[in-house]
């Protein structure tokens, strides 16, 4: 009754806060390209045998480990006087399962065939948290590496326009020093951003080979979440892999207590027999029953069927508060780091603007060499601390696509 109660709640969940797929995102690959890639993880290949493993041993339970037995005995039977008698025993015997043990065997296969699938579309979901977090990092990358080739190619101009002024007259020679230096600083953060940008394609490659062959777009805007944290929570909730698997090992686990409940009147072996005796002048045809007795074992082992319901149940409404909490999180990473993105664009907006003045200034001759690299220098900050928190904000609201199933065509039928 609690696991039909439990699938109505979440069915109530499903259609209260449904959400139709949204569009796949102009800087996430196409639905294509993702599910091809998806496909290919080792995780998710190792589910799917899984899947067809539990297929076979739902088979298995359907069929019953109860095979035909054929007996046979030869003996010959020596008399006081006269020759001896051969004589024969033939038979042929089966354990029948009782009615009802056939039905919770069949009903334990399904169980274990849809926590295959379960199983499966967790690893599905894994491996599309991973291959967003490893495609918005080689695109942050990107995007870091072609803004340090800009700066080198502003330091590189500057540092000749202070060597122009120094011929001049204009400068002293610590200007050119100082121009130098700036520059030597800002080719070595190209060529750390080089370096990741080289790590961040073959991380996204060797996990999803191909992926990073593909042309990478620009990072896009971020999401802000219009809908509430409880929307957010029952949508993920409802499609949620991780609290499927708890339940179906419930239901499972009530399944085995029935089953051992049942199995409490053992099953009986019913078999055919025919002997010949006596100079084969006796035929003996007759039929045979047999049955265990049940002893202290079968009840211990029901008791035990019991004790795992509960403990699979407390399982259960520990991971459901686990997902609470997990949720809880992600909506709040996806609200703080929109905000985050927010400020840190209109910092970098601000000091670049300030960096641009600076340099008019320099140029007029209103502004020294220093402060002219200073305000540069903070732009940069400025810049990568928005291209990090931009690459946050879009990453936290894309997991929380994935966890709803809303992109990528994740949605369970």
């Amino acid at each position: 009754m609690r696991t039909i109660l439990f699938v109505l709640l979440m069915g109530l969940c499903t259609v209260g806060h449904a959400m139709e797929e949204v569009p796949t995102p102009a800087d996430l690959p196409s639905a294509i390209a993702a599910k091809t890639w998806i496909a290919q993880d080792p995780a998710v290949v190792e589910a799917q045998s899984g899947r067809m493993g539990a297929g076979h041993a739902a088979g298995m339970l359907a069929a019953s480990p109860n095979e035909w037995i054929v007996k046979g005995s030869t003996q010959r039977r020596n008399y006081t006087s006269g020759p001896a008698s051969g004589e024969w025993t033939a038979g042929l015997e089966r354990t029948v399962r009782l009615p009802g043990k056939k039905k919770l065997d069949r009903q334990l296969g399904d169980a274990g065939i849809a926590l295959a699938d379960a199983q499966l579309g967790e690893a599905t979901q894994g491996a599309a948290r991973g291959l967003v977090d490893l495609w918005m990092g080689r695109l942050s990358a990107r995007q870091a590496r072609a803004f340090m080739t800009e700066q080198v190619q502003l330091a590189r101009s500057n540092l000749q326009a202070v060597q122009k002024r120094h011929k001049a007259g204009d400068a002293a020679a610590l200007d050119v020093n100082v121009a130098a230096a700036d520059l030597a600083e800002v080719e070595q953060g190209m060529s750390e951003a080089l370096a990741s940008e080289t790590k961040a394609q073959a991380r996204l490659n060797v996990r999803f080979p191909g992926a990073a062959d593909a042309e990478p777009p620009m990072l896009g805007q971020p999401v802000k979440l219009e809908e509430s944290e409880v929307v957010w929570k029952d949508r993920v909730l409802a499609a949620s892999d991780p609290l499927r698997m708890a339940q179906l090992r419930l239901e499972q686990a009530e399944l085995a207590a029935s089953r051992a409940r049942a199995d409490r009147l053992p099953d009986p072996t019913i078999g055919l027999y025919a002997a010949s005796e006596a100079f084969s002048r006796e035929r003996i045809v007759g039929v045979s029953v047999s049955m265990p007795l049940p002893g202290s074992y079968r009840t211990e082992r029901l008791g035990q069927a019991l004790t795992e319901v509960d403990t699979a149940r407390a399982a259960r409404d520990r991971r459901q508060r686990e997902l609470e909490s997990e949720i809880a999180d992600s909506y709040t990473d996806a609200t703080s780091n929109y905000d985050c993105w927010k400020l840190a664009e209109e910092g970098a907006s601000r000091t670049r603007q300030n960096a641009q003045l600076t340099q008019r200034a320099y140029g007029l001759g209103e502004a020294d060499l220093q402060t002219l690299l200073l305000a540069r220098r903070q732009s940069v900050d400025a810049m990568h601390s928005a291209l990090d928190a931009r690459t946050a904000a879009l990453r936290s609201y894309y997991r929380l696509l994935i966890d709803a199933r809303l992109i990528w065509g994740l949605a369970r039928e």
